[in-house]
């Protein structure tokens, strides 16, 4: 293997659902695979070592997200790039607090939301764009990407989830913002928030158990499984990646998976 050729990829949210199909799918000798969770993964880390594929886990609550930044930049700096091709942050990481009104929701839940969901991306982000931006500064060239997971409720509203489609619709708009400041650098970074379709994980099996009484869209969640209209966590991991290959990556700094 020629070491010019690896790429280096970090992943948050990769302990369960699309996080963890990605992170399985993102396995591969040629690439550098970094996992932020709150926990690690055994069977990654196994897949990792039969394959011969360089993964590192870090077990860190990105609601800390200073600390996670801090910890990831100081990562970046001390990094070897000379034999990397490519860097990509992919923000997946996301928490659905107690679903209700706002009034109704704890104010520690409603913190948390927004720091994992909205904070912490923009934290790491930065992080990345400081870092990697001095790798350039320095004479290094490889593409530079930050993939960011939303969803269709940071572009639509829905009742009983304000924390986290303000978290989402949040993550939208700093992704436009930052991708504009990045188009006036010199081999500026390329970013998009991509929302990923409708996916069969613990968080739909959250929104289809929450009560009806303040949860009026429940019953379209429901009918969502019931029709079978929602996606594996293995099958969307593959079309989020393969979002990262397309050309015109970063030309739409938001869209939809579907589009």
């Amino acid at each position: 293997m020629n070491d010019a050729t690896r790429h280096l990829f970090i992943l948050t949210g990769a302990s369960r659902g699309m996080g963890q199909a990605m992170a399985r799918q993102l396995l591969a000798p040629n690439r550098l695979l970094l996992c932020i969770s709150r926990s690690a993964d055994a069977d990654l880390a196994a897949r990792a070592s039969s394959g011969g594929a360089l993964l590192e886990q870090w077990q860190q609550d990105l609601a800390d997200s200073i600390g996670a930044a801090q910890r990831l930049g100081q990562w970046l700096a001390g990094l070897d790039r000379s034999g990397l091709a490519s860097a990509t942050l992919i923000n997946n990481a996301g928490v659905i607090p107690r679903i209700g009104p706002l009034d109704q929701c704890p104010p520690e839940d409603l913190a948390n939301a927004l720091r994992v969901g909205l904070e912490a991306p923009m934290q790491l982000t930065a992080a990345f764009l400081r870092e990697t931006g001095r790798w350039v500064d320095g004479g290094w060239r490889g593409p530079r990407k930050v993939l960011n997971i939303s969803s269709g409720l940071g572009r639509r509203a829905m009742a009983a989830q304000a924390p986290y489609c303000a978290a989402k619709a949040g993550m939208d708009h700093f992704t436009r913002c930052s991708a504009l400041d990045e188009a006036e650098r010199p081999h500026g970074a390329r970013l998009v928030s991509l929302a990923p379709g409708v996916i069969d994980t613990d968080m739909q099996v959250q929104l289809r158990g929450g009560d009806p009484a303040g949860f009026p869209d429940r019953d379209r969640f429901v009918e969502l499984q019931r029709q079978g209209q929602l996606s594996s966590p293995e099958e969307a991991a593959q079309r989020v990646l393969a979002w990262l290959d397309r050309p015109d990556f970063g030309q739409n700094p938001v869209a939809d998976v579907r589009d």
